[in-house]
């Protein structure tokens, strides 16, 4: 690559300016050796602060990620490395002590986005800053850093820690802000229209009924934030006691007039760098399913959460099949199906890893997550995430006398007893610790990345 092409481009320091072979050591790129920690928590913070500038200043003195050539790219990636090694070490050293600073010594539950802004503004270089990441997000995914990558090492580190981690965990079941403030018009009308999601209060349960019609409810940003709401509003409301979740009336052309419960995650938004791994990945698992499985978490009153109740339509893929592992009742259309396409789009199935293997047995979960195995709803092994098959016109009927059957007070106690014993607290918490670093890393792989970009083409563009 000719420099003089790239107005962007200087040389590195102590290089010579010229070609992208010039630039492949750390050396070539002035980025000293990795400091050596002392375990002072001050002089260490100070020391991965300075180096981790350090490393951005190297990884600025070459072009943009999409205009580097081969030789670039490697050195990018070995400064990348070499930032990621320190921070996993300081880590090690302090985080009980770096979470404790930013929530008040645990006394504040804080959220994952307002966790992560202050872990950037309080402790620099450790977790990517706000602007790092708006720069990332004007890009498609291929062509981004992987920044997110120093939010899941940071992560893995929190909920490593027993003390830590426990506590975000609870802070993660936390009622949202939003749905405080649409808690009253919620009472009052039984109704809120959100963006993606609309929730109605029928007698004793809640309906949720998801409307991303265009993408046959694949999920998104926007679809996981407004599904936390709800289902906020379904846990906080006293005259809720069930939670049904359904999919829409699709207006997509293949499936126009059918109801679908959910393809998944959205791969056009994948493709296009908008999901994220903060506010999609780890809250879809951390934030709303965790409130569906054990309900919120509110110091000022005990709560063991609700019953719920999901109904699928078409079929329920990727996402939507993991959503169905936390539920008390599925009831499933005879055509429907379950899948789990792990190994065809590259990343981790969220907890679904932790909780097939419970549900289905170990064979089948390989199967399934593996293999890429289709579940019908006719299938002998569709009792493994399906509890109930009906006729399309039976489904209505089927909701309501489960509803009927799971408003009952001794069904609360019993959930929760079964949730303690199938997955306890500590399981869930080092289970979420490995996918935070592992799902990071997935998203910013390169199979991932060229299996995302193919089924985009394949679709032609089409969400």
């Amino acid at each position: 690559m000719n420099t003089d092409a790239h107005p962007r481009t200087r040389p590195a320091a102590g290089t010579a300016a010229g070609t992208g072979a010039d630039i492949g050591t750390y050396a070539d790129l002035g980025l000293a050796p990795e400091p050596s920690l002392t375990g002072d928590l001050a002089g260490d913070a100070a020391a991965l602060a300075e180096y981790a500038a350090a490393a951005d200043r190297s990884l600025a003195a070459l072009p943009p990620r999409p205009e580097r050539d081969g030789p670039q790219q490697a050195a990018a990636e070995k400064v990348l490395a070499a930032a990621r090694r320190l921070r996993a070490t300081f880590l090690d050293r302090h985080v009980e002590a770096v979470y404790g600073r930013l929530t008040g010594d645990r006394t504040h539950h804080v959220r994952l986005p307002e966790l992560m802004r202050a872990a950037g503004e309080q402790w620099p270089g450790l977790v990517p800053t706000e602007a790092q990441l708006d720069a990332e997000r004007k890009h498609i995914q291929a062509h981004k850093e992987g920044r997110e990558i120093d939010q899941g090492l940071f992560l893995r580190a929190v909920l490593r820690n027993p003390a830590a981690g426990a506590h975000l965990t609870d802070a993660m079941r936390t009622p949202s802000r939003r749905a405080l403030d649409l808690l009253a018009d919620f009472t009052a009308t039984g109704r809120a229209a959100l963006e993606s999601v609309l929730v109605e209060r029928r007698g004793p349960a809640a309906h949720l009924t998801v409307h991303n019609e265009h993408c046959l409810n694949a999920e998104d940003d926007t679809l996981i934030a407004d599904m936390e709401t709800a289902v906020d509003l379904a846990l906080l409301d006293d005259r809720v006691r069930v939670g049904v979740l359904r999919g829409g009336v699709m207006s997509h052309p293949k499936y126009a007039g059918r109801r679908v419960f959910s393809a998944g995650i959205n791969l056009r938004h994948l493709h296009e760098g908008r999901i994220s791994f903060v506010g999609f990945l780890m809250q879809r698992e951390l934030g709303y399913i965790s409130k569906i499985q054990r309900g919120l978490h509110r110091p000022d009153r005990a709560g063991a959460g609700k019953p719920w109740v999901a109904a699928v339509d078409a079929f329920a893929i990727g996402g939507g099949m993991q959503l169905l592992l936390v539920f008390d009742r599925v009831i499933a259309e005879r055509d429907a199906f379950f899948a789990l396409p792990a190994a065809q789009e590259g990343i981790v199935p969220g907890a679904g890893n932790l909780r097939l293997s419970r549900c289905a047995g170990s064979r089948q979960a390989r199967r399934v997550i593996l293999w890429g195995d289709r579940i019908a709803a006719g299938d002998p092994g569709a009792a493994a995430v399906c509890d109930q098959i009906v006729a399309p016109e039976e489904m209505d009927t089927a909701i309501e006398e489960a509803v009927s059957a799971l408003d009952n007070p001794a069904v609360v106690a019993n959930r929760a007893m079964l949730t303690l014993a199938e997955e306890p607290p500590e399981l869930f918490r080092t289970y979420m610790a490995e996918f935070a670093y592992v799902q990071a890393t997935r998203l910013y792989s390169r199979d991932v990345i060229g299996k995302v970009d193919r089924a985009w083409s394949r679709a032609g563009g089409r969400p």
